[in-house]
């Protein structure tokens, strides 16, 4: 499990504005702004849906994990300890808040304008081809992966530090792969309904093709592999 820089805890709260994020209370968990303006991703994914999917559904995780964490021992510590010690203590509600929290802040990132088709970083598309047998036979069990988690869920990709390779997995709910062993996520895809309705209403099969022909963001996708396979570990 390595955690990843920019984004999830700071000393402040963000508070939303028209377009921006802008700093505002003293707080343990951070709602991030965006990496690019709500319109970036159009016709992909659309303005209205960014607003939505950011600042109400994203916004909510952030605001209810602050609450659950308020003047207990969590307070204070980062993102990535408060999800896994909520794993750990079988706090379910306090779990699925601060890994909807994390797992948000880590999917916006995973996006960027004109993204997809085919990574050129050298690492990661060698490292997928041979963990998959091809770039194309990843697409297609990446796919799967988002089409076939019941209701909703996360498609990811994911680098195994014990067998030293890639594999493609999906949760269901809020779940997140690093609350397993020897796992550390470095692509995901959101595949909960408020993620594309707007956008394809119910035709997720439509709105995964287009994640990984148009929007994934492979540089930060290499990125996070690369820190993975090195054993770095970044504070949030």
């Amino acid at each position: 499990m390595r955690t990843f820089a920019g984004w999830g805890v700071a000393g402040v709260v963000c508070l939303l504005t028209k377009d921006t994020c802008v700093v505002g209370a003293a707080s343990s968990i951070e709602l991030p702004a965006l990496p690019y303006a709500y319109n970036a991703l159009e016709p992909v994914i659309g303005r209205k849906t960014l607003h939505v999917h950011h600042d109400k559904h994203h916004a909510k995780y952030v605001a209810t994990a602050n609450s659950m964490i308020e003047g207990t021992a969590l307070e204070g510590k980062s993102l990535e300890e408060i999800l896994l010690q909520s794993h750990r203590a079988k706090n379910q509600g306090l779990f699925n808040n601060v890994a909807q929290s994390w797992n948000h802040a880590f999917y916006w990132k995973c996006m960027k304008p004109k993204g997809g088709g085919t990574p050129t970083k050298g690492q990661l598309l060698t490292l997928i081809e041979s963990s998959f047998g091809s770039f194309e036979n990843f697409q297609k069990e990446f796919a799967q992966a988002g089409n076939t988690a019941f209701g909703s869920g996360w498609a990811w990709l994911v680098y195994n530090s014990k067998k030293k390779k890639l594999e493609v997995t999906k949760t269901i709910g809020a779940d997140n792969p690093m609350t397993s062993a020897h796992v550390t996520p470095i692509l995901t895809m959101d595949v909960w309904e408020h993620a594309y309705y707007l956008d394809y209403q119910n035709m997720r099969v439509t709105y995964v093709e287009k994640f990984l022909d148009k929007l994934v963001n492979w540089d930060f996708v290499a990125d996070n592999l690369k820190r993975a396979v090195g054993g770095s570990k970044e504070e949030l």
